[in-house]
Order: C-alpha cells, then structure tokens, then sequence
C-alpha cells in the first residue's frame, strides 16, 4: 500500500478540511473528490449541444428561435 503525501499546504489544508467534514481519512477525501471532479467533467455536456436543446425548448414554448444553426456556425460565433 502507498501513502499520499501532500507537500502543498494549501493542497493539505482543503484535503484536512474536507476529510474532517467527511469524517474521513485524508486519503479517502481525496479520493473522493478526484472521483467526483472526474464524474463531472464525463457529463459535462457540449456546448453545441446544450444550445441546441436550449434552442428546442425555446421552440416547443412558442418562442421565436431563427434559423437551425450549423455545429460549424455555433463554434465559429463561440471560437473568437
């Protein structure tokens, strides 16, 4: 078995506070947070995605939403 070791204190000083909110070892609240940061970013949904569901929902309430726009087209107004 390998220990952590966590030489920045700024690093230690979170690992200790959430380890204590958790009632936990530092090496499991560090685990757990890495695994939660790492869920997170899996469901991060795509930016064109996300405007296009937005765009949809605005169209199913009756809201005026334009033209269907091209992933192309989204990346480039995101893109400058």
């Amino acid at each position: 078995m390998r220990t952590l070791q966590i030489r920045d204190e700024r690093a230690r000083a979170l690992a200790e506070q959430l380890a204590a909110q958790r009632k936990v070892t530092m090496t499991e609240a560090v685990i757990q947070a890495l695994e939660s940061e790492l869920t997170r970013e899996k469901d991060k949904e795509p930016l064109a995605s996300r405007l296009k569901r937005i765009a949809t929902a605005l169209a199913a309430e009756g809201q005026p939403t334009g033209r269907e726009m091209s992933k192309d087209e989204i990346d480039g107004m995101w893109s400058r």
